[in-house]
């Protein structure tokens, strides 16, 4: 590795530690090297990545031992963990717990665990506005992640308060749908409530920031966005970018989205509500300037359409 400083990325091939990824490859001068985990070497992501030069290895984050292995003589650690791959937070606190041990076992310098916030915390446990989901949470899949900040405690660690992804208009089907009647129309249970947002791409960048600035990140929170905007602006946006005409917004109650049927609706019709109802508690948790300041290239959603116009399905 040239005497670089390696990163070892988890989550190599999905959106945000594929940021981070690009963001070290495309920084040859910048003193860091990455080392791209991924539980499958030769899916085409991985062998993407390692076309532009990352060092691509194999592990599972159910297996602690498969990551000491390769956060071995790494400089830092990205951990990050995917609930919509099993839909599970406990299985999800479980993964993280084995990041964080893995990273304590190899004495990195420097671990980012991409994290969300407890929204528990924001209603008293008898509140009916919206159900408890697997048991004992509101938003599974922010709930656990906070949960699981305190296995990295004593490690150095920043924690990273991510957004809603603009790549899931593609990635999970979320764009605006063409009707019967020619027009365009979509459905979100966030009324005029600003979502806080960013493209994936623009996490990494971010999280690359962070561990070239180093030291003064270490045992902070940083929240990354790039702009809040409602729905209803997002839809105005995508029409004019995208020339599909007007956006008809349904702001539907969240009761009736999360009985939608889809896998995951009742949580995202918890985390959308979270989003809705607690708009500035959501919104102090991040900063835009900050974001900007870690990765000056950062994209507005007006230029992330731009450049993703092509993967956008309309």
């Amino acid at each position: 590795m040239d005497n670089k400083k390696i990163i070892a990325v988890v989550g190599a091939t999905g959106a945000q530690g594929g940021g981070l990824c690009r963001a070290i490859l495309a920084d040859p001068a910048g003193g860091y090297a990455c080392r791209a985990i991924t539980r499958n070497p030769d899916k085409d992501n991985a062998q993407s990545l390692a076309k532009l030069g990352a060092e691509v290895v194999r592990a599972d984050l159910d297996d602690i031992e498969s990551l000491k292995k390769v956060f071995a003589g790494a400089h830092g650690v990205f951990g990050v963990t995917n609930f919509w791959e099993h839909f599970s937070a406990e299985k999800e606190k479980s993964q993280a717990k084995n990041i964080a041990e893995a990273a304590k076992a190899a004495g990195v310098k420097h671990v980012i665990w991409s994290t969300l916030e407890d929204t528990r915390a924001f209603m008293a446990p008898d509140d009916k506005r919206m159900p408890f989901l697997q048991k004992q949470y509101r938003v599974p899949h922010f709930d656990a992640k906070a949960e699981a900040d305190a296995f990295f405690s004593g490690l150095p660690v920043t924690y990273l308060i991510t957004s809603f992804y603009w790549d899931n208009l593609y990635m999970f089907g979320m764009a605006p749908k063409k009707g019967d009647d020619g027009k365009y129309g979509w459905a979100f249970p966030m009324g005029n409530s600003k979502l806080a947002g960013i493209g994936a791409e623009d996490i990494g960048k971010a999280a690359y920031g962070i561990f070239k600035a180093g030291q003064p990140y270490i045992g902070k929170k940083v929240g990354v966005m790039a702009e809040a905007l409602t729905i209803e602006e997002m839809g105005r946006t995508l029409s004019r970018q995208l020339g599909i005409g007007p956006v008809q917004y349904n702001a539907v109650d969240p009761d009736v989205y999360r009985t939608w049927g889809f896998p995951g609706a009742d949580e995202m019709g918890n985390m959308f509500q979270a989003d809705r109802d607690f708009e500035a508690q959501m919104l102090a948790n991040r900063s835009v300037e900050e974001t900007r300041r870690l990765n000056p290239a950062l994209q507005t959603f007006d230029q992330w359409i731009q450049s993703n116009r092509a993967k956008i399905p309309v």
